[in-house]
């Protein structure tokens, strides 16, 4: 465990000029609808289609985007960087096709959720209480700002969601220098 990693929340860069913007994942390849939720729960997914992403607003193709639910969505040229680091063990990529591309894309599915905001240093965080009428969410973050990851408690992790709080998709610095590396196109990264 290296209490100096450092981690980044990996997210799409909305600030490049004419990039695409992908749609929702709401159907497969059959024609049945996908539940666009299963992709942040941390474990592996099979499925029996090809989940099909449409172009929302069209424009160059990214090597990394997120759909409007911030389902990670990359190209053959990110599984590469992965599988350059022998991280297969930490991701699973789903095959899918993107409206109008021919090359191959796929969802990037994170395998690992890990109990790891330090809540002392983030900005603010909210958790769900009783007075909100979610049980289901009980105990879970509500909102947090200004995410900040524990080292020690993210262990030797490369890419993870944390627990309670799946919207924000972590990598460590090794990933992100060799994502940067290989020139990856889309990637926002911003230290957490």
């Amino acid at each position: 465990m290296n209490t100096h990693a450092r981690y980044f929340d990996l997210s799409d860069d909305m600030r490049i000029p004419g990039r695409w913007v992908l749609s929702q994942l709401d159907v497969d390849d059959r024609g049945q609808p996908m539940d666009p939720w299963l992709f942040d729960q941390g474990k592996v997914i099979n499925l029996e289609g090809t989940p099909l992403i449409g172009v929302g607003h069209p424009g160059s193709a990214l090597d990394f985007s997120l759909t409007e639910l911030a389902t990670p969505v990359v190209s053959g040229r990110v599984v590469s960087v992965f599988e350059s680091l022998e991280l297969q063990d930490e991701v699973q990529f789903i095959p899918a096709r993107v409206q109008g591309q021919s090359q191959p894309y796929f969802i990037l599915n994170t395998l690992r959720t890990l109990r790891c905001i330090d809540d002392a240093r983030c900005e603010e965080v909210l958790y769900w209480r009783p007075e909100d009428g979610r049980p289901d969410k009980l105990g879970r973050y509500r909102n947090v700002v200004g995410l900040r990851v524990d080292p020690a408690r993210a262990g030797d992790a490369n890419i993870f969601r944390p627990w309670g709080w799946t919207v924000a998709l972590i990598v460590s610095e090794r990933l992100k220098l060799a994502m940067e590396a290989a020139g990856i196109t889309g990637t926002r990264f911003i230290e957490a």
